[in-house]
């Protein structure tokens, strides 16, 4: 008994001191709320398939947000960009109305944010724009490594010092440099000068000095560089790495969940739309040294939308008006509930298997449509689309605005450029590097995760395969122009979107020539004009290409069981990763233990 008395003594006497030195190592708690790419969602609405949201929007992080802020005072929440475009409400609508306010602006207002970084796509309509839209944020802009020409920062802010509970707080805002790379010639972006985002960290540092206690950087770009890849200019590790004594490194810009630390720094990035949170939390000691922290990505998934923020008058007006633009063909004050053309049948085929989507493993009428659209539009010889969701569609009947922005979601322009057929080929091959290599005994095509949708692009005016079998970069096959064989140093015009243009043809290095044509139009609107012209609208399939090399064992019963179990919800859909007959029976376990469980 008196052992047991003296252990318990020992472990009150350890408790007491622990706890104290606890308290005295954890005597401050400040929490930092980052969103990000909310690309104009405020509602939690698809506007092109007129539907609720069930895991997204503002108004879902707002909830969110003021249940930390109730729980923890000493609450700061930042934006790492991108907020302004994305929707039809704010693509269509609001960025072009000089004179009314805006909606996100005027949501993140009354959200209470304390800073915001330029994204790039805040970019997309020009410097006056998004000085004038960002100019009506009651919260500073921050842009360290945007300059002006006469070297002021492009927002008047590289960063701002907050204090919250005595602690001095220093966020630091910086966007890729690749701005030029996507909106070069708009209204004043090549005036400003860029610079790499690591030097204008450490030049941030360098002037803040002493007069932070804690070092933020949100930062719009993803951890590793997009086309700097010698240099990291536009690298958030570069910045890490460059200045280690970060507290806080938010990520933005590839829309992926980033949640790690790398010594003392805490890194977390969401995903788009509003669907997520990323939540940093610090811990300090009375001389307001961080001790200890923590990150964490919340999901906003089950999160109920804020009424208050869906009773903001502009937010309500705005979200009403853009349904009604969508329903009413997208005329100039989206009145009238006149259909834009109409179409004889769907354009996309039945999924065989539940998240493979069709309209990417062979030719569709979606993208014969798009690239007839662009190939009579530029007269060039070829053109190259990308299905920027694998759920695009137009369907049967009346086709309204919604349907055209659900094809063709991006306002881009159209280029033509001359390239060669070595060129041309190589391009594809780059486009199909977006496939996994099949082996035998798949019974799926799958697709590498790593590479987004939006990358892969389909090509007409040209016959061709893609064979499946071989690895990455030998993979186009037979291609066919004019009825003959495509040689190497044959030239053709190519019809291309400015994007695709400027962030692979160039920066990859895909393509010498420069173009000599743009549209004075967005392709989006040119396909307003076609189905205007020529409704009804039949869907035609040329199919000009097809993937070979591949023996999807579509005879093999074993494979109807698996693709039977996939539909039916019981095993995941083999998007990332193709399903093998040699693991038939590993798999029919787990659909078979996975219904059992759903019963």
């Amino acid at each position: 008994m008196k052992r047991l008395k003296k252990a318990l003594t020992i472990l009150f006497i350890v408790f007491f001191l622990v706890s104290n030195v606890y308290a005295a190592d954890y005597a401050k708690h400040i929490t930092v709320i980052g969103t990000s790419d909310m690309h104009g969602n405020i509602w939690g609405f698809s506007y092109e398939d007129n539907s609720e949201t069930a895991n997204n929007g503002m108004a879902r992080l707002y909830t969110y947000i003021e249940g930390v802020r109730a729980e923890n005072p000493n609450t700061i929440l930042i934006d790492a960009g991108d907020d302004i475009q994305g929707t039809i409400m704010t693509d269509d609508i609001y960025n072009d109305t000089p004179d009314e306010p805006h909606p996100v602006i005027e949501t993140m207002n009354y959200m209470g944010y304390d800073a915001m970084t330029l994204g790039n796509h805040e970019f997309n309509w020009g410097i006056d724009t998004a000085k004038r839209i960002l100019g009506q944020a009651d919260f500073p802009i921050l842009s360290a490594n945007v300059l002006n020409p006469d070297g002021s920062y492009m927002t008047g802010n590289g960063y701002v010092i907050k204090e919250v509970d005595g602690v001095r707080i220093a966020i630091i805002g910086t966007v890729t440099p690749d701005v030029p790379i996507w909106d070069g010639g708009k209204e004043g972006i090549d005036d400003m000068t860029y610079l790499a985002a690591n030097v204008a960290v450490k030049n941030a540092i360098e002037e803040i000095g002493d007069d932070a206690d804690v070092i933020i950087v949100s930062a719009h770009m993803g951890m590793y560089a997009e086309f700097d890849e010698d240099n990291g200019s536009d690298s958030a590790q570069k910045i890490l790495d460059d200045n280690p004594g970060i507290d806080i490194l938010q990520v933005a810009h590839n829309h992926v969940v980033v949640s790690e630390k790398q010594g003392s720094t805490v890194i977390g990035g969401c995903r788009n739309g509003g669907r997520d949170a990323a939540r940093f939390d610090l811990y300090l000691d009375e001389d307001n040294n961080v001790v200890d922290s923590t990150v964490e990505i919340v999901d906003m998934t089950g999160v109920a939308p804020s009424e208050e923020i869906r009773g903001i008058p502009l937010v309500k007006e705005a979200h009403e008006k853009t349904i009604s633009y969508v329903n009413g063909g997208g005329g100039e004050d989206g009145e009238g509930g006149v259909a834009l053309g109409s179409t004889t049948a769907r354009f996309q085929p039945e999924n065989e298997i539940r998240g493979i989507p069709e309209g990417r493993v062979m030719d569709t009428a979606v993208m014969d449509l798009i690239n007839k659209i662009q190939l009579d539009a530029s007269g060039a010889d070829v053109s190259a689309a990308a299905l920027f969701k694998d759920t695009s569609d137009l369907p049967e009947g009346d086709i309204n605005y919604g349907n055209i922005f659900d094809i063709y979601k991006f306002d881009n322009t159209l280029y033509r450029v001359n390239v060669t057929g070595a060129e041309l080929k190589a391009y594809m091959e780059w486009s199909a590097e977006c496939y996994n290599q099949w082996v035998p005994g798949d019974i799926n095509i799958s697709f590498d995760p790593e590479y987004p949708d939006y990358l892969y692009d389909m090509f007409e005016g040209v016959e061709y395969e893609i064979d499946l079998s071989q690895p990455k970069g030998e993979r186009i096959k037979n291609v066919m122009f004019d009825g003959k064989p495509l040689e190497d140093d044959d030239v053709l015009s190519l019809a291309v979107n400015n994007y695709r243009y400027s962030s692979a043809l160039k920066a990859q290095g895909l393509v010498s020539g420069k173009k000599d044509w743009e549209s004075s139009s967005s392709i989006r609107d040119m396909i307003v004009d076609y189905f205007a012209d020529n409704s009804p609208v039949a869907p035609f399939v040329t199919d000009n290409w097809k993937i070979v090399g591949v023996d999807l064992s579509k005879d093999d019963p074993r494979r109807a069981d698996i693709i039977e179990a996939v539909n039916a919800g019981y095993l995941d859909p083999p998007y990332a990763e193709s399903y093998n007959l040699s693991d038939y029976d590993a798999l029919m376990a787990e659909a078979e233990a996975n219904q059992s469980s759903s019963n």
